[in-house]
């Protein structure tokens, strides 16, 4: 499940379950919305994220790209060891502000 939730100072994506090649088709259309919001930083939420493989990593690594380019901060949320490692291998966790507590008022942020 992807969701994308917006603040008037950021937007937060909402990741759950697998972020994989068989989630691919959706990754587009998140990313365009939240091109479309151009907010000064994003918020990857990954607090119930149980699987991602390098498709998954590509994902947040674009979007990562994308908001540095515009001077944005990019946060990932909740990562586990096993997400942060394949972010690691792949040379790119510099990109990410890294937030590891999942807090319930910061998972669940309100429009």
């Amino acid at each position: 499940m992807i969701e994308v939730v917006a603040t008037p100072s950021e937007t937060t994506l909402v990741l759950a379950g697998d972020l994989d090649v068989a989630e691919r088709d959706t990754f587009p259309e998140a990313r365009a919305q939240i091109a479309g919001m151009r907010r000064s930083r994003l918020v990857i939420d990954m607090c119930n994220v149980t699987f991602m493989d390098s498709t998954g990593a590509a994902f947040l690594i674009s979007l990562a790209d994308a908001g540095n380019g515009r001077d944005s901060k990019t946060v990932l949320r909740g990562a586990d060891e096993r997400d942060l490692f394949v972010l690691s291998v792949c040379g790119v966790l510099d990109l990410f502000e890294i937030q590891a507590e999942c807090d319930v008022e910061s998972h669940a942020p309100t429009p």
